[in-house]
């Protein structure tokens, strides 16, 4: 598979800029790695640049000790062994560019981007080159999915829907049998159910009852109380791939009431963040309905503004959704208005997901819903991984 270069080079004219300077040492810059489709493994020891230019043919820099390490790539190739040949070298490959992309984000403000260590900017940037983000070069050609790629995540949401539905029934019987069932019990269930099913998750499933759930990356098992009860209220947020290269994840949380009515208190904030990820979802619906731009930090807003409305906003501590891809947290434009200002679009073959919360372990609870949304190639807003949450799932006991 070579990378599709003309692409490239005509969305690097499209942003003004002189070229993408991509870069990496020892797997910084896995983003760098997988828009130019390297191998999984087999890091290089040695620092390499690659320059597209936007018009004309790209350039390879590599240390003579690893002078193939670009070879599958086209471009001429110049090889250093000295930091005086690096600096030399690559001011002779930049001379005459103005503006270049690279993964950088100014001020840090997009650690998902900012793979280049302040040195390296400072190594460039001497060259009298000005940086500027690469990040929606990233959507472009690391973000947006092919076929294949979308098909396995349409696959691996079965499995984690599947997931709950596992996960009530485990609890329903060892509760009934027992009386309670630990965290970490039905945390083990989910994670037996993925490896049955070959998948693969970077780390273990949020089981959280109670006041536990008021902490939103909880650690399963490590509260003061982990025995799920009758009369509880209970997250589970649960994320997985396929075990297969360039699987994309689906990451899912749902809410689950023990019992046969539950507190009118939780209703009515399950209601609330229900409506703000509604908000969220119709906001993006409306912008590409209409072939409008849509922006992470606008979804975030249309999120936050009801959950703020209701008098809740000091609860809903983190932005409302992030990018889906071959991380958990994607490297797409994220929800955003919040932790950052996502000024990146929302583009079409993208996933993200919508997951409003409200955290008072104050006051013993926490609540969150969370749905995968894909933007197809027609503009279409699809939300995936089975039937989107309206009401509280009741365990009767």
């Amino acid at each position: 598979m070579s990378i599709p270069l003309s692409s490239i080079q005509s969305a690097i004219q499209s942003s003004n800029f002189s070229g993408w300077l991509l870069y990496d040492f020892r797997g910084c810059n896995p983003l760098a790695r997988r828009v130019l489709q390297f191998k999984e493994g087999g890091l290089q020891s040695r620092r390499w640049f690659y320059f597209i230019p936007a018009q004309g043919e790209p350039t390879k820099l590599v240390h003579a000790i690893e002078a193939d390490a670009l070879d599958h790539l086209p471009g001429n190739k110049i090889t250093y062994s000295t930091r005086h040949e690096l600096k030399d070298n690559l001011t002779q490959i930049l001379h005459g560019s103005s503006i270049i992309a690279a993964e950088y984000a100014p001020m840090g403000n997009n650690p998902y981007i900012s793979r280049l260590d302040a040195g390296t900017c400072e190594l460039i940037t001497s060259t009298g080159v000005k940086l500027a983000s690469s990040g929606d070069l990233i959507q472009l050609f690391e973000t947006v999915m092919d076929e294949a790629q979308l098909q396995m995540h349409l696959e691996v949401s079965k499995i984690t829907d599947a997931a709950f539905y596992i996960a009530w029934d485990f609890i329903k019987q060892q509760v009934s049998t027992h009386g309670f069932v630990e965290e970490l019990a039905v945390k083990d269930v989910i994670l037996k159910h993925f490896a049955d099913n070959n998948c693969y998750t970077y780390s273990p499933p949020i089981v959280a009852r109670n006041v536990n759930a008021g902490y939103p990356h909880y650690e399963t098992g490590h509260g003061s109380d982990t025995k799920i009860r009758k009369g509880d209220f209970l997250l589970i947020d649960l994320w997985a791939k396929l075990n297969k290269p360039r699987a994309i994840y689906s990451d899912l949380s749902r809410m689950a009431y023990l019992g046969d009515t539950p507190p009118e208190l939780y209703v009515k904030l399950f209601q609330i963040v229900t409506a703000a990820r509604d908000a969220s979802l119709n906001l993006a619906r409306t912008r590409f309905a209409n072939n409008q731009p849509l922006f992470g930090w606008e979804m975030d807003q249309a999120a936050r503004k009801l959950i703020n409305d209701a008098g809740y906003g000091k609860f809903f501590i983190h932005r409302t959704g992030h990018s889906l891809g071959q991380e958990v947290h994607g490297n797409g434009a994220h929800l955003d208005d919040f932790e950052t200002h996502e000024e990146r679009r929302i583009l079409p073959r993208t996933l993200f997901t919508i997951e409003p919360g409200i955290y008072n372990p104050q006051e013993n609870y926490g609540l969150r819903t969370e749905i995968n949304v894909y933007i197809t190639a027609d503009n279409q807003v699809q939300p995936t991984g089975g039937t989107v949450q309206t009401d509280i799932q009741l365990i009767n006991i």
